[in-house]
């Protein structure tokens, strides 16, 4: 039985704390708060979890391509990606129950915040035309961003994944509402689209 390759996840030094977690903690937490009108931190909203999904469609007639896109999404994320699998069957769609579909990952704590800061300051910026984001929420605050090519991030090899995939991130957060979950991804810097543009 042959050993599969699997990319390496490394674990953060102790004590160590992302750049963006800071920045919420001493700007962005004082700024919601006035913005807000309250006064316990309690009340503010926060990011709590990340998850990002990849639809392998190919995966039915070829298994390598859900290895390359697991490892692709690894490598992205610095965290294991898990494989998804059909809860049912549809024919239309030629599935079968239990058949591998895509592969996800859920981000918490500093890897939450490190992957945030990647994407917001080394992977958009990589977006051919990029204008910005529509801010698409889903009305209880958490922000779903659809992208089109996983090439954007730096740590994906084009040689050894020939196929774009498209990725669709879920920034989830404890805000109550739109209103209040826009206001926190302003403040943490989230590129979106300009009104009036």
């Amino acid at each position: 039985m042959t050993a599969k390759k699997e990319t390496k996840v490394t674990k953060a030094p102790q004590g160590y704390v992302p750049a963006l977690q800071a920045l919420y903690k001493e700007k962005v937490l004082p700024a919601l708060l006035k913005e807000m009108g309250v006064k316990s931190p309690m009340a503010a909203p926060k990011l709590t979890k990340i998850v990002i999904n990849i639809g392998v469609k190919e995966a039915r007639e070829d298994i390598k391509a859900m290895e390359i896109a697991k490892n692709d999404l690894t490598a992205i994320a610095g965290q294991a990606a898990q494989v998804r699998r059909a809860k049912k069957s549809i024919s239309n769609f030629k599935l079968r129950e239990g058949m591998p579909i895509g592969v996800r990952v859920t981000l918490r704590g500093a890897r939450m915040y490190e992957f945030m800061e990647r994407f917001i300051s080394i992977a958009c910026p990589r977006i051919r035309d990029f204008q910005g984001f529509n801010p698409s929420f889903d009305g209880r605050g958490n922000l779903n961003l659809g992208i089109k090519e996983h090439y954007i991030f730096p740590e994906i090899d084009v040689e050894k994944s020939p196929k774009a995939y498209g990725m669709n991130i879920t920034f989830v957060t404890t805000a109550d509402n739109d209103k209040n979950g826009r206001l926190l991804m302003d403040f943490m810097g989230m590129p979106f689209r300009k009104s009036g543009k």
